[in-house]
């Protein structure tokens, strides 16, 4: 029987994986480049040492760990993303190696306690059982080694000039009350915001727009995609049973195009600024969408939680606030919030959830099984409908932008 897990070190923890184009009908040449499609709950390494200690002996209950392994990932989901990006012609898929069991990149960082009651939604990045074996140092060391690597690729390689980020995700057959999900669900709405209409607070920074919290997506590709779904008798439901946490890489990619389209603008009319400490400082704070920066966020606090500073901070920090009043009112008085949200180049990012028993069997006792044949035929099935929506997207939708 093969391995669960692969409890071996994982580097890259995150990759690109080049795929054979399939089919005749690819997305426009020119745009193949803008398009990112990846997943990252689908990975399946554990390092052996956050399992296993010195001598060799487990750390922790080896059935829990199995048990969690399974309930957490998102089998099927590199299939189907696979087959997605060879319809459409692009040059692979990006996708998580790490397992989520582990560290969910697609959380804001830290730990939660086993016993905390938080919404699945509200967890950050390392949970159940790792949040009570690892010390201090281990969980400093899991997000340096992959949380910020990850991060770091992405930001560097992938992000720059996209128009469409799709996350494949997959999901389990029945809700909590048994009752069963729909095939595909279009994940665009922000938790927070579809609770409260209003961005979070304290979660970003507030020059982020209440606005552009509605949605993650072009209502149109959105709607392009759920109609070529259904006209497939594939049902799709919208933001359910769950909408996006704010914690996502759907989010906080939104966020993070938000303040470089701004920075774009503003240093375009303003070209003095671009080497001054002070704007470098208020750049990273904003573009700091990952709270990774223990330096972005002591601005933060100070700017919005007026929090006291060491004596030898003051001045630079005080520099930073005029800088940082000077871009807001750059954002008021030159209507960059509707420049951006109507702007065609504005990226759309979109959660795609498949339902797991479309593209993956688990035996009795709960373990996965190889895709069959026809899991395979609906995994291509589905591949090849969200590829023929953005190719129908890119070539008559975005004349409406």
């Amino acid at each position: 029987m093969e391995p669960l897990y692969h409890a071996e070190e994982c580097h890259p923890p995150y990759e690109l994986v080049e795929v054979e184009s399939t089919g005749n009908r690819h997305i426009p040449a020119e745009y193949r480049d803008r398009v990112l499609i990846h997943t990252v709950h689908d990975g399946a390494y554990i390092p052996r040492q956050y399992i296993y200690d010195a001598d060799g002996r487990p750390r922790l209950d080896t059935a829990v760990l199995a048990q969690r392994f399974i309930e957490e990932r998102d089998w099927g989901a590199n299939l189907v993303a696979h087959k997605i990006a060879a319809a459409m012609g692009v040059r692979g898929y990006a996708r998580c190696r790490i397992a989520r069991v582990l560290l969910d990149f697609n959380r804001f960082p830290g730990s939660t306690p086993e016993h905390a009651g938080v919404h699945p939604l509200d967890r950050l990045a390392i949970n159940h059982p790792f949040a009570t074996v690892l010390d201090h140092s281990e969980k400093v060391e899991v997000l340096e080694r992959y949380y910020d690597r990850i991060s770091d690729y992405i930001e560097a390689e992938l992000l720059d000039e996209k128009l469409i980020m799709i996350a494949v995700h997959t999901y389990d057959e029945h809700n909590a009350t048994k009752t069963k999900r729909p095939h595909l669900s279009l994940l665009t709405s922000m938790a927070g915001y579809q609770m409260h209409s209003r961005m979070p607070i304290g979660v970003f920074d507030p020059m982020y727009p209440d606005a552009l919290g509605e949605t993650t997506c072009s209502r149109i590709l959105r709607d392009r995609v759920s109609l070529n779904l259904e006209r497939n008798r594939m049902r799709v439901s919208h933001n359910h049973p769950y909408p996006l946490p704010e914690g996502c890489m759907e989010v906080r990619a939104q966020v993070w195009y938000f303040f470089d389209f701004l920075r774009r603008a503003f240093e375009e009319d303003h070209p003095e600024t671009c080497h001054e400490p002070a704007f470098k400082l208020v750049w990273m704070m904003l573009l700091n969408t990952n709270l990774r920066l223990q330096e972005a966020e002591a601005l933060r606090s100070y700017l919005h939680r007026y929090r006291k500073l060491p004596a030898d901070q003051v001045e630079r920090f005080n520099k930073a606030r005029v800088a940082y009043e000077k871009l807001a009112a750059y954002v008021h008085a030159n209507d960059i919030v509707n420049r951006f949200r109507l702007s065609p180049s504005r990226p759309s990012s979109l959660g795609l959830e498949v339902r797991k028993d479309l593209v993956c069997t688990f035996d009795r006792n709960g373990r996965p099984q190889p895709a069959t044949p026809a899991q395979e035929e609906k995994a291509t099935l589905i591949g090849n409908v969200v590829a023929d929506a953005i190719c129908t997207y890119f070539e008559t939708d975005r004349q409406f932008l």
